[in-house]
């Protein structure tokens, strides 16, 4: 019964998005299930997967938010 968790910063991957689209968790959703199904025989049935999203503001790299970051190109 695998769990895997997911956690992407909360933010649009297109210009002016601001989340992930269903569109987009659908597809990881399914993707990461086909993939411990081909490559550990995992039943998709039983395979949870979670995608967190989290504020930029929330999210640390360099010891500084992902915001800052992103800002100054680090």
């Amino acid at each position: 019964m695998p769990y895997v968790n997911i956690k992407v910063t909360r933010e649009g991957t297109a210009p002016g998005a601001s989340a992930t689209t269903p569109e987009q968790k659908k597809a990881l959703i399914k993707g990461v299930s086909d993939l411990l199904f081909e490559v550990m025989g995992k039943p998709r049935n039983s395979t949870f997967v979670v995608i967190e999203e989290v504020d930029m503001d929330s999210w640390g790299v360099g010891g500084v938010t992902v915001a800052e970051y992103r800002k100054h190109g680090d």
